[in-house]
């Protein structure tokens, strides 16, 4: 088991996460949650080399629809063109560097920045007129004036990732064992799934690693959330206790999974004792369309049981009483900025999409049963590590040497993080 003093020597080696199999001992030091050059590390370590989630085909649906974001630190333009080919591109003009496109979504032929005019075909060519030695006879054969777009970009079941690193390997390799998540997901709907509605911001005091931690930690829910377990046993009639038997699944590339039986309604094909008898009959029809295009087993996994996951480094699915996809980014080792999209089945009927969103808005969303727990936490675990240089490492090591499987309850998928983020960070 590692010392105080080994642990002191590993951080003075530049190790940031002590792990001990043998003793079952998993330590990560503090330092990785405060220090300024941790964080300027990661920008270039981890976001600029790693598959970063971009957003939902089902935000663009149409040619010609575009939506704008921040992603890994960069403005980008996420579009369909005019033959409805999706494109990323970086969001600023090649000329002197403005972004092209200011509003937060819409419909475009083309892109045009405002500093000095300079226009773009949204599939990216260059498409100003220029008066005759304006610019040499060979200008734009390289395509240095087309607008640029990013190094990588590829999608899975209609998740969309960028990375900005050329080399890097392919969306799908990375991806591995999380692939079995996005299809999880897409699978609920006969037609495929949709973004609703735009995205919800909101910034958090606290490391971004903390986050992608709590996201799917088992552990916490309840203590942290006992208000919420206490309402759904009220409404339900009977206990709400965290399934003992939640199982993690460590899906290789630093993502991983839990997925459990709990105890409240899922409107993929779960119904709820809170919910009306129109709602049970519904919900039933929609398991028969599951069992029928899936078949018994895959049905049943899809529509009864939920699951947390984090894909390395910063994506965040939640699929249990609803459907959150969140992303977060860090502007300061103690600062972050979120942002969380629900989704839903396309075609639903309005009655299961109220279902859908009230589910989702009582627990999930910002003014949830969980976000504010959630962020209080992270923010008070960020204040306590101002006593870092007396109280120096997390302990992570719950369930480690755990024979049969790890549980819900256990810290193996935090662990599964924090092994590739040691990998990139401590080589």
């Amino acid at each position: 088991m590692a010392t105080k003093l080994q642990l002191a020597s590993s951080r003075h080696a530049g190790r940031f996460v002590v792990e001990d199999r043998e003793e079952g001992t998993f330590r990560v030091s503090r330092e990785a949650f405060t220090s300024q050059a941790v964080f300027e590390a990661e920008r270039d370590r981890i976001f600029s080399r790693s598959w970063l989630y971009v957003g939902h085909e089902s935000e663009i649906p149409n040619n010609n629809d575009f939506v704008t974001r921040k992603v890994g630190g960069r403005e980008i333009i996420f579009n369909r063109d005019r033959k409805g080919a999706i494109h990323v591109f970086l969001n600023t003009c090649p000329h002197r560097g403005a972004m092209v496109e200011r509003q937060a979504k819409g419909n475009a032929i083309s892109f045009r920045c405002i500093y000095h005019g300079w226009a773009f075909n949204n599939n990216g060519t260059f498409g100003t007129k220029m008066q005759e030695g304006d610019y040499g006879p060979h200008f734009n054969e390289d395509g240095c004036a087309n607008l640029p777009s990013a190094p990588q970009a590829d999608g899975y079941r209609g998740f969309w990732f960028i990375n900005y690193d050329a080399g890097a390997e392919p969306l799908a390799d990375n991806l591995a064992g999380y692939k079995e998540v996005l299809d999880l997901v897409s699978d609920q709907g006969p037609d495929g799934m949709e973004i609703i509605g735009m995205d919800q911001k909101y910034s958090v005091r606290a490391n971004w690693k903390l986050l992608m931690e709590n996201s799917y930690d088992g552990y916490h829910a309840a203590d942290t959330h006992q208000t919420y377990f206490e309402y759904l046993i009220e409404a339900i009639g009977h206990t709400a206790e965290v399934d003992p038997n939640a199982r993690v699944i460590d899906a290789g590339n630093g993502h991983a999974f839990t997925e459990s039986d709990m105890a409240w309604g899922r409107p993929v094909a779960r119904w709820s004792p809170k919910w009306s008898e129109a709602a049970k009959e519904e919900i039933a029809g929609i398991k028969q369309e599951l069992v029928d295009r899936l078949g018994p087993e895959r049905a049943e996994r899809v529509g009864h049981y939920s699951r947390n996951s984090g894909c390395f480094p910063n994506l965040v699915i939640n699929d249990i009483m609803a459907i959150t996809v969140r992303t977060f980014f860090p502007v300061a080792p103690d600062l972050m900025e979120v942002s969380s999209w629900t989704m839903g089945v396309k075609g639903e009927s309005t009655a299961q999409r109220k279902l859908r969103l009230d589910n989702y808005l009582e627990f999930l969303g910002p003014g949830g049963f969980s976000t504010p727990d959630d962020v209080e936490a992270l923010e008070i675990a960020q204040r306590g590590y101002a006593a870092s240089r007396e109280a120096g490492w997390n302990d992570i090591s719950r369930g480690m040497l755990r024979k049969d499987f790890f549980r819900a309850t256990d810290e193996e998928q935090m662990r599964c993080f924090w092994r590739e983020w040691a990998r990139r960070m401590e080589a």
